[in-house]
């Protein structure tokens, strides 16, 4: 949107949800962020910010699952509806939304918050996998591989709310992908998507990537940045539930969200998939306090 997002006060916003993910920790996310010192980077910035905790979640032993081709959906969407609620509260009171995962399924309540304030807007998925499958084409059911596709209003009635519209969102860049599903590629040639995999991450270089992506979601009725932190290589974020090898280097990730903050596009940022019992002495939810900071505007000079 405008420029003003720089000074705009920080709201974090924890959705600690696992419900969506094939195993268990990532739940634990939100606590590994803020524990990596987020609240003190972004004030170290200059910003202000102003802690909202996380909204109640279900746990997988208390609920039944549901469809196996959509696995807890309904408490997942129970949960992004409060998420959504949230949101719209920080855009409408002039905050930063800073959303913190949870597994990616999260993302359907941020930006059904933020399209129930501004309208459909644009996204920005930082990702090594697509998150398009519906649960027709999904191998697992696990519904953080499906949140873009409900965004985008193609993942089915299922996935409908009164809380947000549908589609949520109108046009999405991808970049990092690295894994797609079969149901996924085919998905992608009926939308408006651009797709940057890591082969043209390595071909054209990342600022050449993200200011091609930046300028497809350039004039959407919000921007937002969707990083799943399984899109830097697991040797630099090890703690993610779907590692998957070749992926954004440690400056690559950095250049990224510099480039993001540059732009003055960005109206509200999320960090998914931390998952702190696979990490090492809490390096990605450091990497992700990092990131933020450069998705905001932190520069070396």
């Amino acid at each position: 949107m405008a420029a003003e997002e720089t000074v705009r006060p920080v709201a974090v916003i924890g959705a600690g949800l696992d419900l969506g993910a094939g195993r268990r920790g990532v739940d634990m996310g939100p606590s590994a962020i803020r524990y990596a010192g987020l609240q003190e980077r972004i004030e170290s910035l200059g910003r202000t910010c102003v802690d909202w905790g996380d909204v109640g979640v279900a746990v997988p032993e208390a609920i039944a699952e549901g469809d196996p081709r959509a696995r807890y959906l309904d408490a997942i969407k129970s949960a992004c509806e409060r998420v959504a609620e949230q949101v719209q509260k920080a855009r409408s009171e002039g905050l930063f939304p800073l959303v913190l995962g949870g597994d990616h399924s999260i993302a359907m309540g941020t930006l059904g918050g933020l399209a129930r304030e501004h309208g459909p807007g644009g996204a920005l998925w930082i990702d090594a996998h697509g998150d398009l499958n519906r649960p027709e084409t999904s191998p697992t059911g696990n519904v953080h591989g499906m949140p873009l596709a409900a965004a985008l209003g193609a993942a089915g009635d299922a996935f409908d709310s009164g809380a947000w519209p549908i589609p949520s969102v109108e046009r999405a860049a991808l970049v990092g992908v690295r894994s797609l599903d079969v149901g996924e590629r085919e998905l992608l040639g009926k939308l408006d998507v651009r797709v940057f995999t890591m082969s043209e991450v390595d071909r054209l270089g990342v600022e050449r990537v993200l200011r091609e992506a930046l300028a497809f979601l350039a004039g959407s009725a919000f921007v937002h940045v969707s990083l799943d932190l399984d899109a830097v290589d697991p040797m630099f974020a090890p703690g993610v539930g779907t590692p998957v090898r070749g992926g954004l280097s440690y400056r690559e990730a950095h250049l990224a969200l510099e480039l993001v903050a540059e732009s003055s596009l960005l109206d509200s940022l999320e960090l998914v998939e931390v998952n702190p019992i696979l990490d090492r002495a809490n390096e990605t939810g450091l990497l992700a306090v990092e990131l933020a900071a450069s998705a905001l505007g932190a520069r070396i000079l």
